[in-house]
């Protein structure tokens, strides 16, 4: 089963928080100083915020699966359309640990596919490299691009 993941970085976190448990009408099942999560059923859907984007707004969209095997081939239809992803091993992300294909789609839209097998205590910790020189594509959610290595998150 996948679930489709909405990352939106905002200004406010709790001013924030209300107005999207207003609109699901459900408290976040998550809630941390800099981030809250939502995983909805009616739509199904993984929404976080956080205070971590380099601007509000959509940070990025992603694909959450429940199995390995379904990341494995996730990640094998970017890369057959001719996109290059980004792999994460067991990265720490939005209190999360998870394996990871980002991409950039035509347009640049940032998209993380997922699957997530754990829980940490940290928004991120783990250092990774850019995925490409494409300012457009980052390891991590909410973080530009840069030549060195920056946090893996989300």
């Amino acid at each position: 089963m996948k679930r489709l993941h909405v990352h939106v970085s905002v200004g406010d976190l709790d001013r924030s928080i209300g107005f999207y448990a207003t609109l699901f009408g459900a408290a976040p099942a998550v809630v941390k100083e800099d981030y809250a999560k939502w995983m909805l059923e009616d739509p199904k859907v993984n929404f976080a915020i956080s205070t971590h984007g380099a601007q509000t707004g959509v940070d990025h969209l992603g694909i959450q699966v429940d199995e390995a095997g379904e990341l494995a081939d996730l990640s094998a239809r970017l890369k057959a359309a001719g996109e290059t992803t980004f792999d994460q091993e067991n990265a720490t992300c939005c209190y999360a640990r998870s394996d990871k294909a980002w991409v950039s789609d035509p347009a640049g839209l940032r998209w993380e596919t997922f699957h997530t097998f754990g829980e940490a205590v940290t928004y991120g910790e783990d250092d990774v490299p850019a995925m490409t020189q494409d300012p457009a594509v980052a390891a991590c959610c909410g973080a530009p691009a840069k030549a060195e290595p920056v946090p893996a998150c989300c």
